[in-house]
């Protein structure tokens, strides 16, 4: 192809992108804004901080926007929360009781891979493209080749597994991803300056003795780039890997292009970028705005349910053993307690207690009234409280610390 015909691409390029300019301060309908020739390459920012909207703006992005020859980067950062992978099981992967005394959601999210602590000093990147555009070392690249240009001295490097390793050793970034019939999105966390305090302590199993073919994480020392560069700024690491993302996808040397005539187109670029600062294009938008977003609210309803957050686990047994003691009078002894567990509901439990501990009556009421219930220690409680209303005297009060010792292996 000829320069001529290069030439008038980067003209049209360059008009497309002060359109662009023009025309993201005003509002926009879904249908134009994700429609317009222009929108390739597009890069936008949620100013929601609500894992919940954020997770449901990935899907409608995914289900609902024609992504062929175009991508899609999406920068958002949430409050405390853990998020786990599609085929995760909440109770071996983050401490429930912890989290809930701490007010941090739990969010199961559409696509693979383990889990993660997300905070405000995690940046999350979601790299949309159609799914023979799919690439997620080329995603990576962005965010390592920002890095390096922000300070040349870190040492950051993508792995096999998708990850990013500062120094060889400590994760910065973890990766996810999910595929769909035409589509796909890559998403990946970078820490910058998130809490890792409140990532060890909520990153720990809840409940002992689960057996699951469930996806395990892999745990792996973490650090912050904060560490390692102490003057790096939250809106100095925005811009580098938005201008980064921009180069990236311009630069792609296209077939049919003598490389000669793709250099000049590459120097044009540069010039014009470097002169009107056209590279620092980033959209605004709220994930909740129903006008852009037609439907992301009943996907948000959805994210947050117990159905789909706990019910969506895969197939399980716990087989844990519950130590038992009394005071008065002075007793002690083990139990044993075996339940199956089939989308998040107890379809099995057996309940074994020393007879001189209580009555085998009792034991198999407390393992009747949980069948069918939520594994769940709120359900539980319910369900036993009908039992304990019916004792009284020194059977009531053994009987309510089995079930207290319950409730605790329950999560």
């Amino acid at each position: 192809m000829s320069e001529s015909t290069m030439m008038s691409q980067v003209k049209k390029t360059f008009s497309l992108l002060n359109q662009r300019a023009c025309s993201w301060s005003c509002s926009r309908s879904s249908s134009s804004f994700f429609t317009d020739s222009d929108s390739a390459g597009l890069v936008l920012q949620s100013h929601s901080t609500d894992v919940y909207q954020n997770l449901a703006l990935e899907d409608w992005i995914d289900a609902n926007v024609e992504l062929q020859g175009r991508g899609i980067l999406l920068l958002w950062r949430n409050r405390p929360a853990v998020v786990i992978g599609r085929h995760q099981n909440p109770w071996t992967e983050c401490n429930l009781p912890v989290m809930r005394r701490a007010g941090i959601p739990l969010a199961r999210r559409r696509s693979g891979g383990g889990t993660v602590f997300h905070d405000l000093g995690n940046l999350n990147l979601t790299f949309f493209t159609s799914k023979k555009a799919y690439d997620r070392q080329r995603n990576l690249k962005v965010v390592t080749d920002a890095l390096r240009r922000l300070r040349p001295g870190l040492d950051v490097q993508a792995t096999d597994r998708f990850d990013i390793l500062l120094n060889g050793r400590y994760k910065i970034s973890g990766t996810a991803s999910r595929l769909s019939r035409k589509s796909s999105y890559h998403h990946c966390t970078l820490l910058h300056s998130a809490d890792r305090s409140a990532l060890s302590s909520v990153l720990r199993p809840s409940c002992p003795g689960i057996q699951s073919n469930a996806t395990p994480s892999v745990p792996s020392p973490v650090a912050n780039l904060l560490d390692h560069a102490p003057s790096l700024q939250w809106e100095e690491l925005l811009g580098a890997l938005v201008q980064q993302y921009n180069t990236g996808t311009v630069f792609l040397h296209p077939k049919g292009y003598a490389l000669s005539v793709f250099k000049r187109f590459c120097f044009i670029y540069f010039y014009l970028v470097s002169e009107f600062g056209l590279h620092s294009a980033l959209t605004d938008i709220d994930p909740t705005n129903e006008s852009m977003f037609p439907g992301v609210g009943e996907m948000e309803v959805e994210l947050r349910s117990w159905d789909w957050t706990f019910g969506k686990t895969p197939k399980f047994t716990m087989e844990t053993q519950l130590e038992l003691t009394n005071e008065q009078p002075p007793a002690r002894c083990s139990a044993r307690l075996q339940m199956e567990v089939k989308n998040g509901q107890i379809e099995s439990c057996h309940l074994d207690v020393p007879v001189e501990w209580l009555p085998v009556r009792l034991s198999g009421e407390l393992s009747s009234v949980l069948i069918g219930e939520r594994f769940c220690p709120h359900r539980a409680a319910a369900a036993f409280s009908a039992v304990l209303r019916s004792e009284s005297g020194a059977t009531h009060r053994r009987l309510h610390r089995l079930c207290d010792a319950m409730l605790t292996v329950m999560g």
